[in-house]
C-alpha cells in the first residue's frame, strides 16, 4: 500500500491536508479520500509543508475552497491543481 501523503474527508473537498513532512515540487502524491475509502494520486506542483493544504483540482479566483466538507475561504486568485493553498491565495469570507 502506498503511503498517504495528504488526507481528504469530503468527496466534496477541493483541498488535502498533508500529512507528512514537506512534501517537494513536481512530485506524485498519494491521497487517502475517508468517505469512500478511496486512493488518490496527484502531482504536486509547489512545495507543501505538513498540516498545509494542496489543490485536488483547479479552483477559480473567487470560489469556495471545501476542507473537511466545511467552506473555509474564498480563492483570492487562480489556483491550480497540485498547487499549495495557504494565506497568500486562499481568503476568508468573514472580512
Amino acid at each position: 500500500m502506498p503511503t498517504t501523503d495528504f488526507i481528504v474527508h469530503d468527496k466534496a473537498d477541493t483541498v488535502g491536508v498533508a500529512v507528512v513532512e514537506n512534501i517537494q515540487p513536481n512530485t506524485t502524491v498519494t491521497g487517502w479520500i475517508m468517505e469512500t475509502d478511496e486512493t488518490i494520486t496527484i502531482t504536486a506542483l509547489d512545495a507543501i509543508p505538513l498540516g498545509h493544504k494542496i489543490a485536488l483540482a483547479d479552483i477559480t479566483q473567487g470560489d469556495t475552497v471545501l476542507k473537511y466538507g466545511h467552506d473555509i475561504g474564498r480563492a483570492a486568485s487562480h489556483i491550480g491543481k497540485g498547487r499549495h493553498v495557504h494565506v497568500h491565495n486562499l481568503k476568508t469570507k468573514r472580512w
